[in-house]
């Protein structure tokens, strides 16, 4: 007989001061080899630890990815990004003004970056969201964790927790309930080179690159 995997948990935690016991659970979650979905600043996501190929590989599986197509990962702030990055003072200057907010930037990779989250031009995509339940998650793990998108049926970004759930609550091991936001993806700016690129118009402003 097939076996149904059961719905995951729908954990609760307060948007703007999130319980450390709480983010703690959803921690060990990650430490285990789990999924989670999770609110950003730009979306309902779902993510594992960076350091995890297993799960990583879950992901890739779920959206249906080919190996190839790189996903993006969340670090707390500018000094751990430069322990996963490459940035040179035009890019350090532009992150330092604009994180923690709706904002992709792409960055030359460190050695530290698994080989599996690297482009073919050795580069990576990093956030750091301006929502503090995620935040507050890499903080207690310390090291960065995977974040990208999953869609409703109509293709429609998640901004409810609840729908979320309902949709992938077979396929992951936590789902985070941070309030409803306002769902749109984040803008892509590549700094790997010496002049900046949008490479997507997003929910950040990128009228200073244009």
């Amino acid at each position: 007989m097939l076996e149904v995997k059961k719905r995951c948990p729908l954990l609760k935690i307060n948007g703007q001061n999130p319980q450390r016991r709480l983010i703690r659970q959803a921690v060990e979650v990650l430490q285990a080899g789990g999924l989670i979905g999770y609110p950003t600043d730009t979306i309902y996501g779902i993510g594992c630890d960076l350091f995890n190929k297993n799960a990583i590989e879950r992901i890739y599986k779920i959206k249906k990815f080919q190996k190839n197509k790189p996903l993006s990962f969340i670090c707390s702030d500018l000094k751990d990004i430069s322990t996963y990055a490459h940035i040179s003072d035009y890019a350090y200057k532009t992150m330092k003004r604009l994180l923690p907010g709706p904002y992709t930037f792409i960055l030359r990779a460190s050695r530290l970056v698994p080989k599996i989250m690297l482009t073919p031009r050795n580069t990576v995509g990093i956030r750091v969201p301006d929502n503090a339940i995620c935040l507050a998650i890499i903080r207690e793990i310390g090291h960065p964790i995977i974040s990208t998108s999953v869609y409703k049926e109509n293709e429609e970004l998640f901004n409810n927790p609840e729908d979320i759930w309902e949709r992938h609550s077979h396929q992951l091991d936590l789902v985070i309930d941070g309030g409803v936001i306002v769902a749109e993806h984040s803008s892509i700016i590549d700094l790997s080179n010496d002049y900046p690129e949008v490479i997507r118009k997003g929910k950040g402003d990128v009228s200073q690159f244009l």
